[in-house]
């Protein structure tokens, strides 16, 4: 996948989820018949642009209502999303995953493709879904933790909003202060660390995640054609390797892999069948091409 194409497709999904353009010179919020309908990807339901409703805040809702009632909805969104499309909604449809690419653009002394820990540190956002997505709202009814403690979507939100209108300023408290603290954390490391947020805390990426290697789309690897080069791992931002790790459930999807590869050995399928990897293909340098 060329580059350009995919930051197109990204900026184009970005601005289609956000086309109430004119609520960011207002600061009023869009609440027509489309704010019921939750759209794929981490997109806060506060965003001034925003048409549509967030799947983690909407799923958050449902499970802290005082009066609980079986989210359906979302929930079947969400698994229709998931067994449909996986990670490549992380990869070209989430908004917040897109502003993380564009920061990590930015010139820096040093990028970080992997390092000590990192492999662990990719667990946390399963604790953040389990917790602060479905466990603690539903003991602590009408708390959305996640939305309220850290989503950094909605603390992007909260600042176009104050911005735009200067009564809500007055109102920013401590929570507010800790989820800015928390969103320049993210936007700084964003510039060393291929997407940070998608790593380490997505609740929404580690749900789809669950789908990777189950999903219509899939990356297929043809062993007759892999000869164990490596340019794939060197290239992939999410530093996985997808011959060893093909639908490894970090793969964002975002195809550069598949057009890194010189043989066209890595291709998008739906419904793809098992992995065929060639003896050649296990000896790729994958920890040299990571460094």
């Amino acid at each position: 996948m060329d580059n350009k194409k995919r930051t197109l497709i990204q900026a184009a999904a970005a601005l289609l989820q956000n086309a109430h353009i004119s609520g960011f010179f207002t600061g009023r919020i869009y609440d027509g018949s489309l704010k019921t309908v939750c759209v794929p990807g981490l997109n806060c339901y506060s965003c001034p642009g925003a048409l549509g409703a967030c799947p983690v805040g909407s799923l958050q809702n449902a499970v802290s209502a005082w009066k609980f009632r079986f989210p359906a909805y979302v929930l079947g969104l969400l698994l229709f999303f998931g067994a449909a499309l996986g990670r490549v909604i992380c990869g070209f449809l989430c908004p917040f995953g897109f502003l993380q690419d564009l920061l990590y653009r930015v010139p820096s002394p040093a990028k970080l493709r992997t390092f000590r820990g990192d492999d662990k540190l990719r667990y946390v956002k399963y604790a953040v879904l389990l917790a602060m997505v479905l466990v603690l709202p539903f003991v602590f009814r009408g708390t959305p933790f996640f939305c309220k403690y850290v989503c950094p979507s909605g603390t992007l939100s909260g600042i176009w909003l104050a911005a735009a209108d200067s009564r809500l300023r007055g109102l920013l408290g401590w929570i507010f202060t800790w989820k800015a603290l928390v969103l320049i954390a993210i936007l700084t490391a964003s510039v060393v660390i291929c997407r940070p947020f998608c790593r380490y805390l997505c609740p929404l990426g580690a749900f789809y995640a669950l789908f990777s290697r189950v999903s219509a789309v899939r990356l297929r690897v043809a062993g007759d054609r892999c000869v164990g080069c490596g340019q794939c791992a060197g290239v992939c931002p999410m530093a996985v390797n997808p011959v060893t790790s093909c639908n490894s459930p970090e793969c964002i999807r975002c195809g550069k892999c598949v057009g890194s590869c010189p043989h066209g050995a890595i291709s998008f399928t739906f419904f793809s069948k098992p992995v065929s990897v060639s003896p050649l293909a296990g000896k790729t340098n994958h920890t040299k091409n990571a460094e």
